[in-house]
């Protein structure tokens, strides 16, 4: 027990939430689960919206499949991906949106 009141974390959670987190420093990768967070989507859309290759999305997206960010359905012939887990929803949009909140002034001040 840490002087704060918090239980230190086991190495094993340690250890899956350091993975997650290697695998949303890629910026590429954090805007596939920024988009996924605002709705489901197959692949060649998210490459559209995302600005990448539809064979480099589709890697970064087996690589998040394989960490358990993401999952995907089969609707006819297409894969639709979607966010698995909503917490990291969550945690994406935080660190997003407080980073977005920073910037604004500094752009408002730009445009002065």
């Amino acid at each position: 027990m840490t002087g704060s009141g918090f239980e230190d974390p086991s190495a094993d959670v340690l250890g899956q939430a350091a993975a997650a987190f290697g695998l949303l420093a890629s910026s590429a990768r954090l805007h596939i689960v920024w988009a996924l967070a605002q709705g489901e989507s197959d692949v060649s859309g998210l490459a559209e919206r995302v600005g990448g290759a539809l064979p480099a999305v589709s890697q970064h997206l087996t690589k998040l499949k394989l960490a358990g960010l993401v999952r995907s359905r089969r609707e006819g012939r297409r894969q639709v991906y979607f966010v698995a887990d909503p917490d990291v929803v969550d945690v994406v949009r935080l660190m997003v949106g407080r980073l977005s909140d920073r910037a604004a002034p500094a752009r408002r001040l730009r445009g002065l």
